[in-house]
């Protein structure tokens, strides 16, 4: 059985994995991050049809101390946080990154 990447996050942080083919995601307004982000990475992390988790690093701040240890400790599935820009050409960098191809290849 083949686990897949899951990602979390603000819709336009998720848009462009969902666009490289990414079927599992999260989506978490910044305006909601506070109250539905703990709930949102649990549920992933609980998935075991997921092997690799996506966030962006700063919402990995916006956890509750318990949520952010288990991120930060889990091994499966493995958490990979991106950071920087979010311009087109350095989310497609962020993405091939995170997963090793390069999803968006002509």
């Amino acid at each position: 059985m083949s686990q897949e990447i899951a990602v979390v996050g603000s819709p336009d942080f998720t848009t462009g994995f969902r666009l490289a083919g990414v079927r599992r995601f999260e989506d978490v307004p910044d305006a909601e991050k506070d109250e539905r982000l703990d709930e949102a990475v649990t549920s992933v992390l609980d998935d075991d049809g997921v092997g690799i988790v996506v966030m962006h690093d700063e919402d990995v701040e916006h956890l509750s101390r318990t949520v952010r240890q288990r991120v930060e400790t889990s091994v499966e599935p493995v958490v990979v946080t991106l950071g920087g820009g979010t311009g087109s050409g350095n989310l497609r960098e962020q993405i091939k990154r995170a997963i090793g191809i390069d999803l968006m290849d002509e």
